[in-house]
């Protein structure tokens, strides 16, 4: 083992929740020891930055500053920046990972999209769906849904969850193991400094597709895992 990698991670550019841009994640993350990081800002059916009434090419490409700076920075650094995207649906929130800024640009009605529509879509075009923290319970999530038919695989571990009820995350493994499906650890993070989440392998990923793959072919270990066995 030894290469660490964020799965989950916000952007001041792109998640108004967040308050570190892409920039200093990097940085931060670069400094905590890690190879990489997924950029997942919440997209225009979450907690966006992006204005609503903007055309929407201008609204993608808004929400791609994150990533794109801190793919800039990752490249002066030597670290691995990966694009990523969180789905949201009143609280149901989804990690979509494979797919990039010329996915988003071809699908102008991505917000019409059930959850059921949204997986059918990403997967169609290469992608992978984690479901989120998804036994969070919070003031902005309306009620808990499991839907095992849409995702790929469980976030298992997400430190955000650490704040609120650390139960959340062995609900989560639980819920995983019965199913079967390939568990993720992220540290859902917003600010610095970095915090301890995420996927460790044993050798550096290549691409984001090398680490989906990987994932689901149950490789690298699941950071804080061993808190909910």
């Amino acid at each position: 083992m030894g290469y660490k990698y964020e799965t989950h991670l916000h952007t001041k550019e792109g998640s108004r929740c967040a308050i570190a841009t892409g920039a200093e994640q990097v940085r931060s993350y670069y400094e905590a020891g890690y190879a990489g990081i997924i950029v997942t800002d919440h997209f225009f059916n979450g907690n966006t930055t992006v204005p609503e009434d903007l055309p929407w090419e201008e609204r993608v490409n808004l929400y791609c500053l994150g990533y794109e700076n801190a793919k800039k920075e990752g490249d002066k650094l030597g670290m691995d920046v990966f694009f990523g995207i969180e789905s949201g649906f009143q609280g149901t929130d989804f990690l979509i990972y494979g797919l990039g800024k010329d996915w988003l640009l071809a699908n102008s009605d991505i917000l019409s999209w059930s959850m059921e529509e949204q997986y059918k879509h990403v997967k169609a075009d290469g992608g992978w769906v984690v479901h989120a923290h998804p036994f969070r319970e919070a003031w902005y999530i309306q009620e808990v849904r499991l839907v095992p038919k849409f995702m790929d695989a469980v976030e298992v571990i997400n430190r955000g969850n650490n704040a609120i009820d650390p139960i959340y995350n062995k609900q989560a493994y639980d819920y995983a193991k019965n199913l079967g499906v390939p568990m993720t650890s992220g540290s859902d993070v917003h600010s610095v400094p970095a915090l301890n989440g995420g996927m460790e392998f044993d050798t550096r990923l290549t691409s984001i597709q090398d680490y989906m793959t990987r994932v689901m072919n149950r490789e690298g270990h699941v950071i804080g895992i061993e808190e909910v066995m």
